[in-house]
């Protein structure tokens, strides 16, 4: 999508910024989206110490998606995308890949061999997993009943 610029660096306004693209996707519990919040807080207060990182896409000022990543401890190389959301009025307009890229770029510079991702086998989320795959994702593993009964967890990597 044409005039989308990346940040990768927080903003006061990102507390509400990542409440509101999170909501607007109807996906998320209201305790997900806090825990969005939180990692957000958890950057701004600690800096590269919380172990989280962020790339955040904008259109006219305006924020769209974003992603939080960061690398899994005890691990050498493996890293966790913990959010990749796109607002509900800019998906499937490749706002999700082109922050998959600068993701990756980012994490490659800091040591990552792998990124893995997680999400739910609900139905409501099969367009989730079908983005995963269509990005070169493997399904690694599938946690039956995980998250609740009948909704298993899906665990995707990506080979950097």
């Amino acid at each position: 999508m044409e005039n989308v610029q990346l940040r990768r660096y927080l903003k006061v306004a990102d507390y509400e910024s990542v409440r509101e693209i999170c909501d607007s996707t109807g996906f998320f519990y209201p305790e997900e989206v806090d825990v969005a919040v939180e990692l957000v807080d958890e950057r701004i207060q600690r800096g590269e110490d919380s172990g989280y990182y962020f790339v955040f896409a904008e259109l006219d000022g305006k924020t769209i998606g974003y992603t939080c990543f960061g690398p899994i401890p005890m691990t050498k190389g493996s890293w966790d995308l913990y959010w990749i959301v796109t607002h509900n009025d800019f998906r499937g307009k490749g706002i999700g890949k082109m922050l998959l890229e600068a993701t990756y770029q980012d994490a490659r510079k800091m040591g990552a061999r792998a990124i893995f991702a997680e999400t739910s086998g609900r139905e409501k989320y099969l367009p989730t997993r079908k983005f995963y795959e269509k990005n070169q994702y493997s399904v690694e593993a599938v946690f039956k009943d995980f998250y609740d009964v009948a909704d298993d967890k899906f665990v995707f990597k990506y080979k950097l």
